[in-house]
């Protein structure tokens, strides 16, 4: 038997990297799925690309309380309650020193990473409740463990993010509703990619190579590993896994050499 058969997931962030490798992931083990993103023409080549009818799509902005609702509602109404939430959105915000980051820009990434994963935890728990229990996986980062220099605003999400993690698995646990966070390293993906764009302009390659130099594992990760730790932690298979926080970083938290 597939590992979410008969399963319903809302994967937030599906309109790329690890949210539609999620995404993808979980259709082929049985789930139906519900991507979330800000951006139609994304979600759409997530949906087609996995290429089932077991996958639709919802334009959103997490941040935003009514069009939080509102998927949640959409994912109830076509798939009758949810089981599964990978709460996966995030934008990644400037890299500059604090007396150069201005307080509109940290207040977007928190918005968008503390605020869109609260809110998309409180209004799936009920519906999560209905179908006697569930599993929510809230995407944090390596930068959730560590200080990052000249990203104050994104390290500080993220950490907000383990801290929400622990909180809720108390109160999802009376529910059979499971929370844990995951916290990935650096994945070869677009995100990654901006990344190297906006610190290296022009020599990409030779920045990505100094910092697989620096991973123990000596590789960048990939959306689809990251997925199948979200497979795990959906599934029955962690089933006494909650409040718990995953790293998946080749090493890096680990400490250099």
């Amino acid at each position: 038997m597939r590992r979410l058969e008969n399963k319903v997931a809302v994967v937030t962030g599906g309109g790329g990297g690890i949210g539609a490798a999620t995404a993808a992931l979980f259709v082929r083990e049985g789930a139906r799925v519900v991507v979330v993103g800000r951006t139609e023409d994304k979600l759409r080549k997530t949906v087609e690309a996995i290429g089932s009818e077991n996958v639709s799509h919802v334009v959103a902005d997490v941040s935003k309380v009514e069009d939080t609702e509102r998927y949640v509602g959409e994912a109830v109404s076509r798939h009758g309650g949810i089981d599964v939430l990978v709460s996966n959105a995030g934008y990644e915000g400037p890299y500059k020193a604090m007396t150069e980051h201005s307080v509109e820009e940290f207040d977007r990434v928190m918005s968008t990473n503390v605020r869109g994963t609260w809110l998309s935890i409180k209004y799936a728990f009920p519906a999560m409740v209905k179908r006697g229990g569930g599993s929510v996986v809230i995407t944090s980062s390596m930068a959730g463990l560590v200080g990052s220099p000249t990203h104050s605003a994104y390290t500080s999400s993220k950490h907000a993010l383990i801290g929400m993690a622990r909180a809720l698995a108390h109160d999802g646990a009376p529910h059979n509703i499971r929370v844990n966070a995951v916290c990935p390293g650096v994945i070869d993906n677009e995100m990654m990619a901006s990344v190297h764009t906006r610190l290296a302009p022009g020599a990409e390659a030779a920045f990505q190579g100094a910092i697989s130099a620096r991973v123990p594992l000596k590789r960048y990760g990939t959306n689809e590993e990251i997925a199948r730790f979200n497979l795990f932690l959906a599934s029955d298979e962690s089933s006494y896994c909650t409040g718990g926080v995953y790293v998946a970083d080749g090493g890096v938290t680990a400490g250099f050499m």
